[in-house]
Protein backbone atom coordinates (compact mmCIF):
# COMPACT_ATOMS: atom_id res chain seq x y z
CA UNK A 1 0.00 0.00 0.00
CA UNK A 2 1.06 3.60 -0.28
CA UNK A 3 1.79 6.00 2.53
CA UNK A 4 0.02 8.87 0.79
CA UNK A 5 -3.33 9.82 2.29
CA UNK A 6 -6.27 9.49 -0.03
CA UNK A 7 -9.05 12.00 -0.45
CA UNK A 8 -11.27 9.73 1.62
CA UNK A 9 -8.73 9.92 4.47
CA UNK A 10 -8.67 13.71 4.23
CA UNK A 11 -12.41 14.10 4.70
CA UNK A 12 -14.57 11.06 5.17
CA UNK A 13 -18.08 11.28 3.70
CA UNK A 14 -19.69 10.97 7.13
CA UNK A 15 -17.67 13.93 8.38
CA UNK A 16 -18.68 15.94 5.32
CA UNK A 17 -22.36 15.14 5.86
CA UNK A 18 -22.08 15.85 9.60
CA UNK A 19 -20.52 19.26 8.98
CA UNK A 20 -23.22 20.10 6.43
CA UNK A 21 -25.98 18.92 8.78
CA UNK A 22 -24.69 20.97 11.72
CA UNK A 23 -24.43 24.05 9.54
CA UNK A 24 -27.94 23.48 8.20
CA UNK A 25 -29.35 23.03 11.72
CA UNK A 26 -27.68 26.25 12.84
CA UNK A 27 -29.01 28.18 9.84
CA UNK A 28 -32.51 26.79 10.33
CA UNK A 29 -32.61 27.58 14.05
CA UNK A 30 -31.27 31.10 13.54
CA UNK A 31 -33.86 31.74 10.82
CA UNK A 32 -36.70 30.46 13.00
CA UNK A 33 -35.57 32.54 15.99
CA UNK A 34 -35.27 35.72 13.94
CA UNK A 35 -38.72 35.18 12.42
CA UNK A 36 -40.32 34.77 15.85
CA UNK A 37 -41.03 31.03 15.93
CA UNK A 38 -40.65 30.89 19.71
CA UNK A 39 -42.82 33.96 20.40
CA UNK A 40 -46.55 34.37 20.69
CA UNK A 41 -47.81 36.06 17.58
CA UNK A 42 -50.38 35.89 14.82
CA UNK A 43 -51.76 32.49 13.80
CA UNK A 44 -49.58 31.87 10.76
CA UNK A 45 -46.33 33.31 12.11
CA UNK A 46 -44.98 30.06 13.58
CA UNK A 47 -45.84 28.05 10.48
CA UNK A 48 -44.25 30.63 8.17
CA UNK A 49 -41.12 30.73 10.36
CA UNK A 50 -40.90 26.94 10.25
CA UNK A 51 -41.16 26.90 6.45
CA UNK A 52 -38.52 29.60 6.03
CA UNK A 53 -36.27 27.83 8.56
CA UNK A 54 -36.52 24.59 6.58
CA UNK A 55 -35.73 26.41 3.35
CA UNK A 56 -32.71 28.12 4.92
CA UNK A 57 -31.51 24.81 6.35
CA UNK A 58 -31.81 23.10 2.96
CA UNK A 59 -29.92 25.85 1.19
CA UNK A 60 -27.18 25.82 3.83
CA UNK A 61 -26.90 22.01 3.67
CA UNK A 62 -26.47 21.95 -0.11
CA UNK A 63 -24.14 24.96 -0.16
CA UNK A 64 -21.80 23.49 2.47
CA UNK A 65 -21.70 20.12 0.69
CA UNK A 66 -20.83 21.72 -2.65
CA UNK A 67 -18.28 24.20 -1.26
CA UNK A 68 -16.40 21.69 0.90
CA UNK A 69 -16.39 19.10 -1.89
CA UNK A 70 -14.95 21.64 -4.34
CA UNK A 71 -12.33 22.72 -1.81
CA UNK A 72 -11.31 19.09 -1.30
CA UNK A 73 -10.72 18.76 -5.03
CA UNK A 74 -8.12 21.52 -4.79
CA UNK A 75 -6.09 19.65 -2.14
CA UNK A 76 -3.26 17.46 -3.36
CA UNK A 77 -3.09 14.49 -0.96
CA UNK A 78 0.67 14.22 -1.45
CA UNK A 79 1.15 17.80 -0.24
CA UNK A 80 -0.75 17.12 2.99
CA UNK A 81 1.72 14.49 4.18
CA UNK A 82 4.83 16.50 3.24
CA UNK A 83 6.31 18.27 6.29
CA UNK A 84 7.00 21.99 6.05
CA UNK A 85 10.08 23.09 8.01
CA UNK A 86 10.33 26.67 6.83
CA UNK A 87 8.16 29.73 7.26
CA UNK A 88 5.33 29.52 4.77
CA UNK A 89 5.01 33.25 4.11
CA UNK A 90 8.66 33.76 3.21
CA UNK A 91 9.85 33.10 -0.34
CA UNK A 92 10.69 29.50 -1.13
CA UNK A 93 14.16 28.04 -1.30
CA UNK A 94 14.19 28.55 -5.06
CA UNK A 95 13.65 32.31 -4.75
CA UNK A 96 16.21 32.61 -1.93
CA UNK A 97 18.94 30.98 -4.03
CA UNK A 98 18.24 33.30 -7.00
CA UNK A 99 18.58 36.46 -4.90
CA UNK A 100 21.62 36.22 -2.62
CA UNK A 101 21.04 39.68 -1.12
CA UNK A 102 17.52 38.80 0.07
CA UNK A 103 15.78 41.67 -1.69
CA UNK A 104 13.41 39.28 -3.53
CA UNK A 105 13.44 41.36 -6.72
CA UNK A 106 12.42 44.68 -5.24
CA UNK A 107 14.31 47.87 -5.86
CA UNK A 108 16.00 49.46 -2.86
CA UNK A 109 14.23 52.46 -1.34
CA UNK A 110 15.34 55.90 -2.55
CA UNK A 111 17.50 57.83 -0.10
Amino acid sequence: MTDKPTRRDLMRPLHLLGLAFLTAAFAGIVTMVTMGFFQDGPAGQAQRALVFGAIAAGIAFIAVLVIVALLLLAVDPAQVAKPVDRPVLLPGEDAASDDPEGRDGRTPPAT
